[in-house]
């Protein structure tokens, strides 16, 4: 187990270090002069890497193996942060996220497959947990860090590398062997949405409203007049939401139409992002209490899409039904932050959440939709498994993505 200690040493490093990453160039953006749209562009830029970065990674993997990798990955990345308050130009940034994001990838695919490694099947769902848990812990870590240092030095910028560099060294030492890396299947699109529309409409929705909270969130809290660090304890607040009750609220859509659970989840969330939308003017305690309920249902959207398509594939394209569920998620957290970006310039903060309403109330009319039209019968019985989006590795720990996992009709 002390193997697996220090790669979940070093995913904690990596994500508080991550995490602080983003916060920390949205409000020193605004400092800069940057407006929303602006803003939105160059926060796309990181899902974007991370998106190509899912198909760059594991061939240079193969090729010169994990360790040297990790080394390279972590080169990239730090550098790529510290160039930051170096050249301040909004395309120069968006650059360095696109840089940032496919470092990160990579970073996390070396850790994965190491955790996917693992012969003790009976501990694989155990280690996605822990993985899981150790990912949501770290990131709402890192945005405490935003006290630490001056607005417009280099400070935060060199804290982000230190944690990025820290982090390689109880993965560079540990002493697992290094594994194999077998290409990585993907289901088609067109396959994918035929089978298990619900779930593939919910990756993609949810990855919209996600994605424009990771990049616009502290420039949303900043913008209500909060402080560093109230912008920091905003982040933190919809974060453990998303932490805490997505187990809940999981469990429930295990016991129902998982398609009754989403619907329920995304109209809930909808509603509570309109209710935060409107109490700006209250405490900002009241703020942080209705985003730490609405990170609970928002963050729940996309987990429960992979349990619903767990459900619903065959068995033999489970995992490339979850690595392209990854893919539908990643590309709506890319259009996310822009098209956020462009409805606070043009409305104000007060557009962030009403975006949030939209995606995700739309979202629930396209489920009760599927529910009136479809009744849905599960293929195998799946559980709920907390999570944030990730590499397809990660997904492989996954019990009911292994080659023959146990198969029940339902009574």
């Amino acid at each position: 187990m002390l193997p697996l200690t220090a790669l979940l040493a070093g995913v904690a490093l990596l994500l508080a270090g991550s995490g602080l990453l983003g916060t920390l160039l949205a409000v020193r953006g605004g400092l800069e002069g940057f407006d929303e749209q602006t803003l939105g562009l160059v926060m796309s830029g990181y899902f974007a890497g991370f998106f190509l970065g899912t198909y760059a990674a594991p061939p240079l993997i193969r090729r010169i193996g994990h360790v040297r990798a990790f080394a390279f990955y972590t080169g990239l990345c730090a550098i790529a942060v510290l160039v930051h308050p170096l050249w301040v130009d909004p395309w120069a940034w968006f650059g360095l996220r696109l840089l940032t994001g496919a470092a990160l990838v990579g970073l996390y695919t070396v850790i994965e497959s190491w955790l996917n490694a693992q012969p003790d099947r009976q501990y694989r769902s155990r280690i996605f947990a822990i993985y899981m848990a150790v990912n949501l812990t770290a990131l709402a870590g890192g945005q405490l860090l935003l006290g630490f240092g001056v607005d417009r030095g280099f400070a935060l910028f060199s804290l982000v590398a230190i944690l990025v560099c820290a982090a390689a060294l109880p993965v560079t030492l540990t002493r697992l062997a290094q594994p194999s890396f077998p290409p990585t299947p993907r289901l088609g699109l067109s396959r994918l949405y035929r089978t298990a529309p619900a779930a593939t409409a919910s990756a993609g929705l949810s990855g919209l409203a996600m994605g424009a909270f990771w990049g616009l969130g502290p420039t949303y809290a900043g913008q209500l007049g909060l402080d560093r660090s109230g912008i920091a304890w905003f982040m933190v607040a919809t974060i453990m939401g998303g932490a805490l009750l997505q187990w809940p609220l999981g469990r429930l859509s295990d016991r129902v139409d998982r398609r009754i659970g989403l619907a329920l989840a995304c109209a809930l969330a909808a509603s509570l992002a309109l209710f935060a939308g409107s109490v700006v003017t209250w405490s900002p305690g009241v703020l942080f209490a209705a985003f730490f309920a609405y990170g609970g249902l928002a963050f729940s959207i996309y987990p429960m899409s992979v349990a619903h398509m767990l459900d619903t594939l065959p068995a033999d394209d489970l995992l490339a039904g979850c690595s392209s569920l990854l893919l539908v998620h990643g590309i709506g957290a890319t259009l996310g932050p822009a098209l956020a970006g462009q409805a606070m310039s043009r409305l104000g903060p007060s557009a962030l959440p009403l975006y949030f309403a939209c995606v995700l109330g739309l979202l629930t009319l396209y489920l009760l939709l599927r529910l009136s039209a479809h009744r849905r019968i599960r293929l195998h019985r799946s559980q709920f498994h907390p999570m944030l989006r990730t590499t397809p590795g990660a997904l492989e720990l996954l019990a009911e993505t292994e080659s023959d996992p146990p198969r029940k009709e339902d009574a």
